[in-house]
């Protein structure tokens, strides 16, 4: 590894990651089908999607450690390809995965990768207790990494991609496994070093994280964009409200859907005991549908009206949510009307 370059190339319009056409196949199958992406300087751009959908292998790409079959990308004004070492003077990465030593200590992981940077004993340690303060970490510097919690070993490793004081930060799934308190700390983190300069590209499964730290999404399915913009432009997308209801055990889920279907003004979406309705007329659509439902006997153990997620702007697109939302489709922005008897 090289020490980092302080300087880096940006294109005329200012973005210091630009991919063009990056086609990736494994066999028959094709993980990356002309991708396109920019990320302007000191920005985030959340690139969201399935299992599958091609994002750990564009990130490979961008961080060179795959090459593409066909496209090409630069990050900071380096060609991934022609270019790789001067790549790679400019980045750190953050895989799905902490990529520490459980054997060694905090403070001797950070070190280690300090001198693997060749900073120099001097600036390795400083660095390494500086980061350690800078993640909360600093009473658990000198315990083995294997007696760490999830969300400790996660701010280990997003510490260990900043040694080098990356100018372009790449994030596979950061917050995979962890628990809502810790995924909000590490997100308030990945905030902070936006605000000191880094430029993000960050991967993940969930609607919520795109939607509370990326200034741009690009939504990918099967390799390809399915849609690119701001979380409130692609929101905008699929506009109106949503009413969510919950059965109860005892209730017909196909009466449930025959009268949901007559005040609908999308596609139905059932999940288990769930059904998810978009609607337009808000809470008076809300109150009419409540009539009708208890016309037909139609039992509801909670009801509420909820503005669009992305998840409904994934779900319009694809037909499908992604993963880690089939757990809480029906949570994010509702507004609950509460428990009905």
């Amino acid at each position: 590894m090289n020490p980092p370059n302080t300087s880096p190339t940006r294109s005329a319009d200012g973005n210091i990651i630009e991919a063009r056409g990056l086609v990736k196949k494994y066999g028959d199958v094709v993980a990356l089908d002309g991708l396109d992406l920019t990320v302007p300087e000191g920005t985030i751009l959340a690139l969201l999607g399935p299992n599958g959908a091609g994002k750990t292998t564009a990130v490979s790409i961008l961080t060179t450690l795959l090459e593409p079959d066909s496209g090409t990308a630069t990050v900071a004004g380096a060609d991934v390809v022609a270019a790789p070492d001067e790549v790679r003077r400019n980045i750190g990465l953050s895989g799905q995965y902490a990529a520490v030593d459980e054997h060694l200590t905090g403070f001797e992981n950070l070190d280690l990768f300090g001198r693997l940077y060749r900073l120099g004993r001097r600036k390795s340690r400083a660095r390494a207790r500086d980061l350690l303060e800078r993640f909360d970490l600093t009473d658990a510097a000198h315990r083995p990494v294997k007696t760490y919690s999830g969300g400790m070993r996660r701010r280990l490793d997003l510490a260990g991609a900043l040694v080098a004081e990356a100018l372009v930060l790449f994030l596979d799934e950061p917050t995979t496994g962890l628990d809502p308190r810790s995924r909000t700390e590490l997100w308030a983190m990945i905030r902070e070093l936006v605000k000191g300069g880094t430029t993000l590209l960050l991967t993940t499964q969930y609607m919520e994280e795109a939607d509370q730290l990326a200034d741009d999404i690009v939504v990918i399915d099967h390799g390809r964009e399915i849609a690119h913009g701001t979380a409130d432009e692609l929101k905008t997308m699929v506009g109106g409200e949503r009413i969510v209801i919950s059965l109860h055990p005892n209730a017909s889920m196909e009466d449930a859907q025959r009268v949901l279907g007559q005040f609908s003004v999308g596609d139905l979406h059932i999940e288990g005991r769930t059904a998810i309705a978009p609607i337009s007329g808000g809470a008076q659509t809300l109150t009419e549908v409540l009539r009708a439902l208890d016309s037909e006997s139609v039992a509801l153990r909670d009801v509420g009206l909820r503005r669009p997620t992305l998840d409904d702007v994934f779900l319009s697109l694809t037909g499908h949510v992604t993963e880690s939302e089939n757990e809480d489709t029906a949570a994010g922005e509702l507004e609950t009307v509460g428990e009905v008897h």
